[in-house]
């Protein structure tokens, strides 16, 4: 019996923790959902790929990626901020490449939800995005 405690313990606590890394995501105006995850060439690598809503009003918040991230807007207007360059402004039908580690951040100013479709080209086994000072 005991054997089987620990498991349900650790799918408990598994569950909660995705519980909450969920609610910390649409707690700060940013969603991701996987829509898919595969091998690539390049050994030790994978390619994720998720659909991104930025909330009006809202910061993604600055992080970093173990991976390249390759991204298309599909809705709305961002403001894209990497560090040690100039803000720009990317609308609708514009693509943007932020290198592996690099700190960056993006605000949706506007008062629509921003979307966008992100491929990350990352390090099997490391988190999707690491929060950055």
């Amino acid at each position: 019996m005991r054997h089987l405690l620990k498991p349900a313990a650790l799918l408990c606590t598994s569950a909660l923790f995705l519980i909450s890394g969920s609610a910390m995501a649409q707690a700060s105006g940013l969603s991701r959902t996987m829509v898919g995850k595969a091998d690539v060439s390049v050994p030790g690598r994978e390619a994720v790929v998720a659909k991104v809503e930025v909330a009006p009003g809202a910061r993604a918040g600055r992080h970093t990626h173990p991976g390249d991230e390759i991204s298309y807007i599909s809705e709305g207007e961002v403001e894209l901020l990497i560090d040690g360059q100039p803000p720009r402004t990317l609308k609708a039908g514009e693509s943007f490449v932020v290198p592996a580690g690099v700190v960056h951040d993006a605000h949706n100013a506007s008062s629509g939800t921003v979307k966008l479709i992100g491929v990350y080209v990352v390090e099997k086994g490391k988190p999707l995005a690491t929060p950055a000072p």
